[in-house]
């Protein structure tokens, strides 16, 4: 089995969810999450910002560290286990232009229960939900404009 890591962020501005919609040779592959692999001499908050900005065009600020993901899947040679660390992030504003080097086609920032709906895996369904809920609490305590772009 291959050991493989993963970073990503759940971006919100003014409440909003960013997604972005993978489609590879006309095949749905579906709503997700920004996240991509780990790169030699990164840490895990690097490589998070690094793919928000590859794959989103979106420049944004880690608001705190939200957990990790485990998952297996069979890759071209040999059975991969995953682990992807989720980060909370903010935004200072809804820009985004999706990565068509990664078949990301569209994208796009979603209120809660329409990201909730959306995206296609309920690994990432269940951290958006703990970044949102995380994202509410720093809201309500007036910590969230502390803490992100103005």
């Amino acid at each position: 089995m291959i050991e493989a890591v993963s970073c990503g962020g759940v971006v919100i501005h003014k409440g909003k969810i960013l997604l972005l919609y993978k489609n590879h040779n006309g095949k749905y592959v579906g709503w997700v999450l920004p996240k991509g692999t780990l790169e030699s001499g990164e840490n895990y908050k690097q490589t998070a910002l690094r793919e928000v900005k590859e794959e989103a065009s979106v420049t944004a600020k880690i608001i705190k560290y939200v957990g990790k993901i485990q998952y297996n899947f069979q890759g071209a040679e040999d059975f991969i286990h995953k682990t992807v660390h989720w980060y909370l992030m903010g935004s200072n504003n809804f820009y985004f232009k999706p990565q068509e080097e990664e078949h990301f086609v569209d994208g796009g920032y979603y209120k809660f229960h329409e990201a909730y709906h959306l995206l296609k895996f309920h690994d990432e369904r269940q951290i958006m939900k703990k970044a949102y809920y995380e994202y509410v609490d720093l809201k309500r305590s007036k910590d969230w404009n502390n803490r992100v772009y103005k």
